[in-house]
């Protein structure tokens, strides 16, 4: 698996939210900006990621996945 396959995976789920996904080797860097995210925690945030996520982290091709996952709000005011 990789960035661009999972960008795939993201986008289909949240085709609201811009995503950006860097990294390799079953190591990846996921950036999502959208409103999904709105009034969330963030660990719900990360959950809304492994939840799409999971079935490729439970098989090995996902070995570890660093987020940055915020409202267009907040990524304005960054």
């Amino acid at each position: 698996m990789d960035a661009s396959q999972i960008t795939t995976l993201l986008d289909v789920e949240l085709s609201d939210c811009q995503v950006t996904v860097d990294g390799g080797d079953g190591k990846y860097f996921v950036t999502v900006i959208g409103d999904v995210f709105e009034g969330l925690n963030a660990v719900k945030r990360q959950q809304t990621i492994y939840k799409i996520l999971n079935e490729h982290i439970t098989s090995g091709a996902i070995h570890a996945v660093t987020m940055n996952l915020m409202t267009v709000n907040e990524s304005q005011a960054s």
